[in-house]
């Protein structure tokens, strides 16, 4: 079942603002219950002073008893930990809180030692308060320890009263604490919104793909039609594309077809006019004639190689450009035609220094190296061959040369000075256009056009620009 964006965009977002509402429930209800435990152990502190000082009954939840005669000596002494059953508290933290800090003699201060088997607390902040009441102090005291998730017991006396053993573990021990959702709340706003952005990922990507597939249908040929999995808009996109790609098809084999049969339907009456031109006694007449037959002909014969070009049935393959291009110019040289293959400059590579050389090496690339890409050699040979004929014909000497990178490969071909100017040329790109100086050269004007074609083809362009001596054809394709 898929659905549309729209729908998909409403259920991302519903889905979003319920996961942020439930991690923002979670934090600050398990806030709002922290500080409910904070202000519970807080108040206990208030309690704990006040029954201490005054003698009352402990509240519920706390546990004050006087220590027995024999264990007050060790009180008295600062001897802690050998009060019995407390040996495992090897930590003791001491303070005393006054009741009224303008005499601090007067015998009227909480004195609290609380033994942990965790730590010592920070209690120099609680000490050093100026500003607060006895009370306040002990409340802040109680509140530090449910800070920490310990069981400390406190032993105090008020004044000069009794040692008493306090243990107010069921308020601020650590078992009292409630479960802090804080980080979970936190991990589920991030597992929402991860899940989220990859299902936002995942159907932009499926319309990269697509995308992808498209722009490298022509290069690297493609499937009669295409299937996408996402929402109903790409499907709708893919059912459009591929019925557009159909009737594209439908088009050109239509054109193809009737080309063909038009070439083959002028082939009888081009013989018959060959025959008859033959029974002309003037020579001069029945060349002219024989020679209007024959550019008829070859005109629907060159229409139907660029309709063909256009349908794009040849396979690409990983081929050598270097040999290509190597092969095509030895074919012109073995006619004796002036085609050359300009040498491409090694690569310089620099060395790095050594312990041993204080100077860079330097070293180059050999000259060997074959360029290979995914290309249709068979297209590409045509496209090629027209360039150099254009240069042979307009400039008498074509100069072939072969140049890459890490993405393309161009291949140039200059020729050796002509009365075009780059942009007339460009303007030739055009089917059925001819330069003016073209003159009785054989020709139709679909050379540039296919060769523009099969650049397009191959990921590339096709582009002129002036040459040291004339205009130079830059062939682009595309290496991957």
């Amino acid at each position: 079942m898929t659905l549309r964006l729209r729908n998909l965009g409403w259920l991302w977002t519903l889905s979003a603002f319920a996961a942020g509402l439930l991690s923002a429930g979670l934090w600050f209800a398990s806030a709002r219950a922290w500080n409910d435990y904070l202000l519970q152990s807080f108040v206990a502190g208030f309690t704990v002073y006040e029954e201490l000082r005054t003698g009352m009954a402990p509240s519920e939840g706390l546990s004050i008893t006087p220590l027995p005669p024999q264990d007050t000596a060790l009180a008295e002494n600062g001897e802690f930990q050998r009060l019995p059953g407390f040996s495992n508290r090897r930590f003791v933290t001491n303070l005393s809180i006054l009741t009224d800090s303008s005499s601090p003699l007067s015998g009227r201060e909480l004195t609290v030692a609380i033994l942990s088997d965790r730590l010592v607390y920070p209690v120099s902040d609680i000490v050093s308060g100026s500003d607060q009441t006895g009370p306040e102090k002990m409340g802040n005291l109680t509140r530090l320890l449910a800070t920490y998730c310990s069981e400390p017991i406190l032993i105090a006396k008020f004044g000069r009263e009794a040692w008493h053993q306090v243990d107010g573990t069921p308020i601020w021990g650590c078992q009292a604490a409630p479960t802090d959702l804080r980080l979970p709340a936190i991990l589920m706003g991030i597992v929402a919104m991860a899940v989220i952005l990859s299902a936002v990922s995942n159907v932009s990507d499926t319309f990269t793909r697509f995308a992808r597939a498209l722009r490298e249908r022509q290069r690297l040929g493609g499937p009669e039609s295409y299937e996408a999995d996402g929402p109903d808009e790409l499907r709708d996109i893919v059912s459009a594309v591929n019925a557009h790609l159909e009737a594209e098809r439908a088009q050109l084999e239509k054109r193809a077809t009737v080309l063909s049969g038009v070439s083959h339907d002028l082939g009888t009456p081009a013989t018959r006019v060959r025959l008859r031109a033959a029974l002309i006694p003037d020579d001069e007449l029945r060349e002219k004639l024989e020679a209007d037959v024959d550019q008829m002909t070859g005109m629907i014969e060159s229409v139907l190689t660029y309709t063909r070009s256009e349908l794009d049935v040849e396979e690409p393959r990983q081929i050598s450009l270097t040999s290509l291009v190597e092969a095509l110019v030895a074919d012109y040289q073995d006619m004796d035609l002036p085609v050359t293959l300009k040498k491409t400059d090694p690569v310089a590579v620099d060395g790095v220094t050594s312990v041993f050389m204080s100077r860079r090496g330097h070293g180059q690339l050999t000259e060997t190296r074959r360029v290979l890409v995914m290309a249709r050699p068979i297209s590409l040979r045509r496209a090629l061959t027209n360039l150099i004929d254009n240069a042979l014909k307009y400039g008498r000497h074509a100069e072939v040369q072969l140049a890459t990178d890490a993405t393309t490969a161009t291949i140039t071909v200059e020729d050796k000075g002509t009365d075009l100017s780059v942009e007339d040329i460009e303007n030739l790109m055009a089917p059925f256009r001819r330069g003016s100086n073209t003159g009785s050269s054989d020709g139709y004007g679909l050379g540039l056009t296919i060769a523009a074609t099969v650049a397009e083809q191959h990921g590339g362009e096709m582009r002129f620009e002036a040459g040291d001596c004339g205009l130079r054809a830059c062939l682009q394709i595309a290496r991957q």
